[in-house]
C-alpha cells in the first residue's frame, strides 16, 4: 500500500488561493489514479477531483468545477489540487488518495489514503 502525505492546507481568506500537495512514498504503482476528497464537520465525505495515471484525464465535482486544478507529476510521486476562488464552503479537511483505476472517478475502488490537511476559508 502507497503512504500518501499530504501538505499546504491553512487559513484563507474567500477569494484567495491555496495549492495542495500529496507526496506518495513506499510501494508506489506507477499506473495508479490520484484523487482528492473532502470531509467538513458533520458532513459526510466528498468527491473532488481525481487524475488518471498519465495526467491526461481529470474529473472534477461540479461544486469546484472551473475553480480547482489537478495535476501530477509523476517523477516526484507528487498529486496537486490548485484551489482559486476559494469560498467559506470550501473549509474541510482535504484529503488525497489513489486508485488502482487508472482513470478513477468518484465510484472507484480507492484503496490508499493520507491523513489529510485543513483548509479554512474565511468571509
Amino acid at each position: 500500500q502507497v503512504q500518501l502525505v499530504e501538505s499546504g492546507g491553512g487559513l484563507v481568506q474567500a477569494g484567495d488561493s491555496l495549492r495542495l500537495s500529496c507526496a506518495a512514498s513506499g510501494r508506489t504503482f506507477s499506473r495508479y489514479g490520484r484523487g482528492w476528497f473532502r470531509q467538513a464537520p458533520g458532513k459526510e465525505r466528498e468527491f473532488v477531483a481525481a487524475i488518471s495515471w498519465d495526467g491526461s484525464t481529470p474529473y472534477y465535482a461540479d461544486s469546484v468545477k472551473g475553480r480547482f486544478t489537478i495535476s501530477r507529476d509523476n517523477a516526484k510521486n507528487t498529486v496537486y489540487l490548485q484551489m482559486n476562488s476559494l469560498k467559506p464552503e470550501d473549509t474541510a479537511v482535504y484529503c488525497c488518495a489513489a486508485s488502482p483505476s487508472i482513470a478513477p472517478g468518484p465510484r472507484s475502488l480507492w484503496d490508499s489514503w493520507g491523513q489529510g490537511t485543513q483548509v479554512t476559508v474565511s468571509s
